[in-house]
């Protein structure tokens, strides 16, 4: 267990906590945040890879159970565990302002039912999808924490589904906002 492997589990929370808390605002409000799965089961493929990363997080802090050639760090140095810790504080950083960019449009999963204006400022000025951003950074900050194969090939999938995940939520965001997300399409990328 090392000073790094705790911060790293205390991030994750802090994370998870961000978006309980802005979930319960907005629903204080009216407003049904978690819609996750609705238009598509498929979306639940990212929470097994959640998960895994999660476990095996706290597997390597808190020594759960787990077979030990799959939780073996790939380099003995904890020195580049810094560079992902700093990965991770920056991308939850990231996130808390990406949500304030949201406004009362955050939605976990795409909400056909009650979409709201379209966010192009703040965080969204740099990225059409800053918390698909934050997401990648946290959990590759993550593998460089904990190094392991487990969290390498979550991250991986991870990616990928991601990157699914935008192409439909880019087709829906068209279909809804028409010229208004095609202008700003062209105006902001993708990821980065």
């Amino acid at each position: 267990m090392t000073i790094q492997n705790i911060l790293s589990v205390c991030l994750f929370a802090l994370f998870v906590i961000i978006v309980q808390v802005r979930a319960a605002i907005l629903r204080k409000h009216g407003i049904r945040v978690i819609v996750f799965g609705q238009t598509d089961k498929s979306d639940f493929l990212l929470v097994p890879l959640v998960l895994a990363i999660a476990y095996t997080a706290l597997t390597n802090t808190f020594g759960l159970p787990m077979w030990n050639v799959l939780i073996s760090p790939f380099w003995d140095s904890t020195m580049p565990g810094w560079a992902g810790l700093a990965i991770c504080v920056i991308s939850v950083i990231g996130f808390a302002l990406t949500l304030a960019s949201f406004g009362s449009s955050f939605r976990v999963g795409i909400d056909e039912n009650t979409p709201d204006k379209l966010v192009t400022s703040g965080m969204f000025a740099i990225s059409r999808n800053p918390i698909y951003v934050c997401f990648l950074m946290f959990f590759t900050g993550m593998f460089i924490i904990h190094r392991n194969i487990v969290i390498a090939v979550a991250v991986v999938l991870f990616a990928l589904a991601i990157h699914r995940q935008v192409l439909r939520e880019e087709k829906f965001l068209a279909s809804h906002y028409g010229e208004e997300y095609e202008e700003y399409r062209r105006k902001v990328r993708r990821y980065l």
